[in-house]
C-alpha cells in the first residue's frame, strides 16, 4: 500500500528509471567501513543480506544551510581504523559487521533540483531492501528523506503497523515549507497524513528551541504524538523517557523505524549540521540511546540524517554519525545473539566489568 499525497506520487504507479547500484554520487565508490557492495537491481548480489546500507545524498529540502548531500560519504568513510568490515564492540561482545551480513548498495541518484523524483527513487530502493529480507540503514541527506524511508518500510511491514522513534531538535511536522509540501521541516506530518505511521505511535526525543509554532503543536496533540522536549528529558532522565517511548512504540505495531537527526546532539559536539540548536543531548547520550533501542526494540529500518560536512570541525560530527550506525548494528547483532540458541560471547550485562569471565 502507498499513496502519500497528490504531490508525492507513489512508486507503485510510477516506477523510477533505475534503482540499481550507481556507485556514490559525490566522491569515490567506497562502502561503509569496507563491507561488500550490493546492487539492488541484482538480487543475487545481496542474497541473504541482513543489513542494507543505502546512501541518500539529498539536501534539496533544507531550510537553512545545505551540505547534507555529502553526509553519506562522510558517514561511510570517517574512521581511524582500517576499512576491513570488522568492528568488535567492547561493551556488547559482538562484531556486527561480521555477525550480520551487511552490504552497501551505494547511493540512490537524487538530483537536489527534483525533489519528487529523488524521493520516489529512494522509497523504491528502501522497499526493495525490505522485500529482500534486509533492514535498510539509510545515510542522509537532509531529513526530507524520512518520508520515503519510513514509507518504504511501512509498505513492507504493514500500513499503520510501523512505529517511529525520532531523535531531533525539531519536530519536522510543519504543514508547508516555503509554500512546498516537501522539505526537511514537513516529513513527519506527511507520514502521519498518509497513514503509513500512526500519530499515536510516533515518538520524538530531544525537541527544543523556538519552533514549531502553537498551531503546529495543536496539530501534533490532535494526532496524539508523544514528544519529549529536552526540559522533560533533563527532568525525568533520558532512560525513563526511553522506557515510556518503548512501551508505546511496541504496542500494536509490528516493528519500529529509528530516525536520527544528528542535530539532536548539542552543536558543541555535533557542529556539522544545517540547523544547529544549542542545548541538546551529548554524543554519549545519543550513542547509549541508540544502542538500547536496537537491543530492546524490533527495528525494521534506520536513517541517520542532517550531517553536513562543510560545517563540520575535525570531522567530529561525521565520527559521531558513523558510531550511531555502528551502535545500532551492534545492538541488533546483540539482540539476535541473545534471542538465539548460541549467545556466543555476547555479554549479558554490558555494564559489567569488561574483563569479567574472560
Amino acid at each position: 500500500m502507498s499513496g502519500l499525497l497528490p504531490a508525492f506520487v507513489s512508486l507503485v504507479n510510477d516506477p523510477p528509471d533505475t534503482v540499481g547500484r550507481v556507485s556514490t554520487m559525490y566522491g569515490p565508490d567506497a562502502t561503509f567501513l569496507g563491507v561488500p557492495k550490493a546492487d539492488l537491481a541484482n538480487p543475487s548480489s545481496w542474497s541473504g543480506t541482513d543489513i542494507m546500507i543505502i546512501g541518500a545524498p539529498f539536501d534539496g529540502g533544507t531550510s537553512h544551510r545545505p551540505g547534507a548531500r555529502f553526509g553519506p560519504q562522510a558517514i561511510r568513510l570517517t574512521d581511524y581504523l582500517p576499512h576491513d568490515a570488522s568492528r568488535p564492540h567492547l561493551a556488547l561482545g559482538v562484531d556486527p559487521l561480521v555477525e550480520l551480513a551487511v552490504a552497501d548498495a551505494g547511493d540512490v541518484t537524487m538530483p537536489s533540483g527534483d525533489t519528487e523524483l529523488s524521493l520516489r527513487r529512494l522509497e523504491e530502493a528502501v522497499y526493495q531492501a525490505c522485500r529482500g529480507g534486509a533492514i535498510p540503514v539509510i545515510l542522509g541527506g537532509d531529513h526530507t528523506i524520512a518520508l520515503p524511508d519510513a514509507t518504504g518500510v511501512a509498505r513492507h511491514v504493514g500500513w499503520g503497523r510501523l512505529s517511529v522513534l525520532h531523535f531531533d531538535a525539531h519536530a519536522d511536522t510543519g504543514d508547508t515549507q516555503f509554500g512546498a509540501l516537501l522539505g526537511h521541516g514537513t516529513p513527519m506530518r506527511r507520514l502521519i497524513e498518509s497513514g503509513a505511521v500512526r500519530g499515536d505511535r510516533f515518538l520524538q526525543i530531544g525537541l527544543r528551541g523556538y519552533w514549531p509554532e502553537p498551531e503546529t503543536l495543536d496539530w501534533m496533540a490532535l494526532q496524539r504524538m508523544r514528544s519529549f522536549e529536552m526540559t522533560e528529558v533533563v527532568s525525568r532522565g533520558l532512560d525513563a523517557c526511553l522506557t515510556e517511548a518503548f512501551t508505546i512504540a511496541t504496542d500494536a505495531c509490528e516493528a519500529a523505524f529509528l530516525s536520527v537527526d544528528i542535530d539532536v546532539v548539542d552543536p558543541g559536539m555535533a557542529p556539522g549540521t544545517g540547523t544547529p540548536e544549542p542545548g541538546g543531548l551529548t554524543g554519549r547520550q545519543l550513542l547509549d540511546a541508540v544502542r538500547r533501542i536496537a537491543m530492546e526494540v524490533p527495528l525494521a529500518g534506520i536513517d541517520v540524517v542532517e550531517v553536513a560536512p562543510p560545517f563540520d570541525h575535525a570531522e567530529v560530527t561525521a565520527f559521531l554519525a558513523n558510531r550511531v550506525v555502528l551502535e545500532a548494528l551492534s545492538g541488533i547483532a546483540w539482540r539476535r545473539r541473545r534471542q538465539g540458541t548460541d549467545p556466543g560471547r555476547a555479554r549479558p550485562d554490558p555494564a559489567a566489568p569488561l574483563l569479567r569471565d574472560r
